[in-house]
C-alpha cells in the first residue's frame, strides 16, 4: 500500500478568523480580516510566495507531537530533540467580556521551554494580495509593524526584536510570547495579556463543550467535530463556510481545485440539524440571521452560495501560485454561484422550520413570515419542472435530480407546518400541491431494474445523495423498498473500508478518483435507519479512522490508500460525523452502566 497522504495541520479560530498550523510549527494558512480575505500566511498553496511564520529548532533532527488542549480549539505543539524540548501554544482568543464575545484579529503564540536549553529561530514573513505583495517592515521597541495590507499588521514580542527581524538563532531560557494583531495593536502588557487571554479562551471552550448535548458513544469524535464546526461560523454575519481553504485538489492532478471559503445554501439543513443535535442554539440563531439577509425577493433566484456577508458575486479567477504539491490551477472565487441548484429552496424551508415549531425560539423575529413563505413556495413552483446542476454542481450536465426533488418534497412538508403555525391556510394548500408534484418527479427517478432510485429522471446511475431518501423518511425505514435501495447503492458506490463514491460516471473532469467523506457518514446513518445498527457502527468507526492526527477531516478520501484530499478541514464532513453519531446513539439508547 502506498503511504497515506494526510494534512498534517491543526486548526485554531475564534469565529472571526481561522489559521492552520503545521506540525513543523509554521502557520500554513491564515486569512485576515475575514475567512475569504487574502492569506497573510499561505505556504499551503503559495510555496515561497505564501510567506512563513515558524518557530523551529536550529537542529535538523527533531520530533514533533501536536494536539489540542482537551475540549478546546487551543493547539499545543511539542518540539523535541535529544538535547532539549519546548512547547508552542497557539491560541485565537475568544471569551465572554462585557456581555458579548471578545474575538479579536489576534494570534497568540506562547513558546515555553520544557527541557534543556532549546536553540531555535523565528521566521515571520507575512505577505499580501495572495502572495503577490511583499510587506515592508518597521522596527519598534518591542514590536514589528508590517505595512502593505488594508490595515497594519503588528507583531509584539519579548523575543529580542533583532532576532525576529533577522531570523537569527537564540537560546530559549524562559517563556516567550508573540502576539500578532491585524488592525488594533496590542497596547497592554504582553505576558500578562497573553496568559490571561489563553486561560480565558481555554475556559470558554471547555465550558462550551460542557453545554454540548451528546450521546455516550463516540464522544471524543463528536466533541472535536463540534469544536471544528463552531469556528467555521463567521459570527459577525452568522454565515458558515464550507472550508477555510482554497484549491486543495480533490485528487492529485485532477484540476478539481476549488475555493470553499463561502456559504453554501445546500449545507443549511444539515448544518443546522447538527447544531440542533448537539443542543447549541446560538449558532442556529446566528445562521438564521444570515439567511434573512439573502436576497429572495421577486423573480430573483437564490444562488447555491454567497460570500460571508451575503453578497452574490463571487467571480472565479486563477492565481499565479505553485499550488498544493504543485497542483494547479489555483482558483480564488467560485463560479458555482452562477449555477442553477433548485434544492436550495427546500433547504431554506427546512432550515427555518424550527423557528416556528421549536418553542425555544420564542423571541426570534418572524414578522416577514408570510411573505418569506410565499416567496420561497413560488420559487419551488417556478423551478419544479426544471433541470439543474444538482448538489454536486455539474458544470456541463443538467438533469432533473432526485436529490433536488427530495428537497422540494421535504421543503413543502416544512412549508405546510409553517403555514399552519402562522395561520396561512392558502399557503398551506399550495405547499401540499407542490409536495405531490415533487413526489411525482421522484417516482420518475425510480429504476425498477435496480429496485432503487437513480440519480435523476431518465437514467439508471446510482448517486450517494439518494441515501437521503432513507434518512429523510421518504421511504419508511422498515420498508423493503428502503432496504433494496440501500443494497443497490452499496453494490455500485461502496468501496474500501466504509467509503462511498458520490457517483461513478464521468463528469466535467472525468471519472471521480476519490470518495466524498460525507457520503460515508450518510451511509452509516442510512444503515442505522434500516436497523443494521452493528454495521452502522462498524462503518462509522472505519470512517472516523480517516481523520488526521488531531481528529480533523478532509473533503475527500482515496479508497486505495486512505489518503486525505480536497479542502481541509471540511465543515460538511464534520457535520456528517455529528449527525451520524446522533442517529447511531439514538438507536443504541440504553442505560450508560450497560456495556
Amino acid at each position: 500500500m502506498q503511504e497515506r497522504h494526510t494534512y498534517d495541520l491543526g486548526m485554531i479560530g475564534n469565529c472571526a478568523y481561522l489559521a492552520l498550523i503545521g506540525k513543523d510549527t509554521d502557520i500554513k494558512w491564515m486569512c485576515m480580516p475575514r475567512f475569504d480575505s487574502s492569506f497573510i500566511f499561505g505556504s499551503l498553496i503559495g510555496g515561497e510566495k505564501g510567506g512563513e511564520f515558524s518557530i523551529k529548532p536550529t537542529s535538523e533532527n527533531y520530533k514533533i507531537t501536536q494536539d489540542y488542549i482537551p475540549n478546546t480549539n487551543v493547539l499545543e505543539t511539542v518540539v523535541e530533540t535529544d538535547e532539549f524540548a519546548y512547547k508552542i501554544i497557539d491560541c485565537a482568543p475568544r471569551f465572554r467580556q462585557f456581555d458579548r464575545y471578545y474575538r479579536p484579529q489576534m494570534l497568540i503564540r506562547k513558546i515555553e521551554p520544557l527541557r534543556g536549553l532549546p536553540q531555535l529561530k523565528v521566521v515571520c514573513n507575512p505577505v499580501g494580495d495572495y502572495g503577490q505583495k511583499k510587506l515592508t517592515r518597521e522596527r519598534g521597541s518591542s514590536h514589528i509593524r508590517y505595512f502593505g495590507l488594508p490595515e497594519t499588521l503588528r507583531l509584539t514580542t519579548n523575543i529580542p526584536i533583532n532576532m525576529v527581524m533577522d531570523s537569527s538563532p537564540f537560546v530559549l531560557t524562559k517563556t516567550r510570547y508573540m502576539v500578532m494583531t491585524y488592525g488594533a495593536p496590542l497596547e497592554a502588557e504582553l505576558q500578562e495579556t497573553a496568559e490571561n487571554f489563553i486561560s480565558k479562551t481555554i475556559f470558554y471552550w471547555q465550558n462550551w463543550v460542557k453545554s454540548t448535548s451528546i450521546g455516550q458513544h463516540y464522544q471524543e469524535q463528536v466533541i472535536r467535530s463540534s469544536l471544528a464546526l463552531k469556528i467555521h461560523q463567521y459570527e459577525d454575519t452568522g454565515g458558515i463556510i464550507a472550508s477555510p481553504t482554497m484549491s486543495l485538489p480533490e485528487s492529485p492532478g485532477s484540476t478539481r481545485n476549488w475555493d470553499y471559503r463561502y456559504c453554501w445554501m445546500r449545507d443549511t439543513y444539515y448544518t443546522l440539524t447538527a447544531f440542533n443535535n448537539i443542543g447549541h442554539f446560538e449558532e442556529m440563531e446566528n445562521y438564521f440571521l444570515y439567511l434573512t439577509n439573502i436576497p429572495m425577493r421577486g423573480k430573483e433566484r437564490v444562488q447555491p452560495l454567497y460570500n460571508l456577508v451575503g453578497e452574490s458575486t463571487i467571480i472565479e479567477k486563477e492565481l499565479d501560485l505553485p499550488g498544493y504539491l504543485g497542483n494547479q490551477p489555483v482558483r480564488v472565487g467560485n463560479d458555482a454561484y452562477t449555477h442553477i441548484q433548485n434544492d436550495v429552496y427546500g433547504q431554506i424551508l427546512l432550515a427555518i422550520l424550527p423557528l416556528y415549531t421549536d418553542k425555544r425560539f420564542a423571541n426570534m423575529e418572524k414578522s416577514q413570515s408570510a411573505y418569506l413563505l410565499k416567496t420561497i413556495l413560488e420559487k419551488i413552483e417556478f423551478t419544479m419542472d426544471e433541470a439543474d446542476a444538482g448538489l454536486w454542481e455539474f458544470r456541463n450536465l443538467k438533469q432533473k435530480h432526485a436529490y433536488t426533488h427530495l428537497f422540494q418534497w421535504a421543503g413543502s412538508h416544512a412549508a405546510m407546518k409553517i403555514a399552519k403555525e402562522i395561520g396561512e391556510i392558502e399557503l398551506g394548500k399550495k405547499a401540499e400541491k407542490l409536495l405531490k408534484q415533487a413526489a411525482a418527479h421522484l417516482e420518475k427517478c425510480y429504476a425498477p431494474s435496480r429496485k432503487a432510485y437513480a440519480q435523476a429522471e431518465g437514467v439508471e446511475r446510482m448517486d450517494a445523495s439518494t441515501l437521503q431518501l432513507i434518512m429523510m423518511n421518504y421511504m419508511p425505514h422498515n420498508s423493503q423498498k428502503a432496504k433494496d435501495h440501500l443494497k443497490a447503492l452499496e453494490e455500485d458506490l461502496k468501496v474500501g473500508k466504509g467509503l462511498f463514491y458520490r457517483y461513478k460516471h464521468a463528469d466535467d473532469f472525468g471519472e471521480p478518483e476519490t470518495t466524498f467523506l460525507i457520503c460515508a457518514f450518510w451511509y452509516a446513518e442510512a444503515l442505522a435507519c434500516v436497523g443494521r445498527t452493528e454495521e452502522a457502527m462498524e462503518a462509522f468507526e472505519e470512517v472516523i479512522g480517516y481523520s488526521n492526527h488531531v481528529g480533523l477531516l478532509s473533503e475527500d478520501v482515496k479508497s486505495s490508500d486512505g489518503s486525505m484530499w480536497g479542502n481541509f478541514p471540511q465543515a460538511y464532513s464534520h457535520v456528517g460525523l455529528v449527525n451520524a453519531a446522533y442517529r447511531i446513539n439514538n438507536k443504541l439508547d440504553k442505560p450508560d452502566f450497560l456495556p
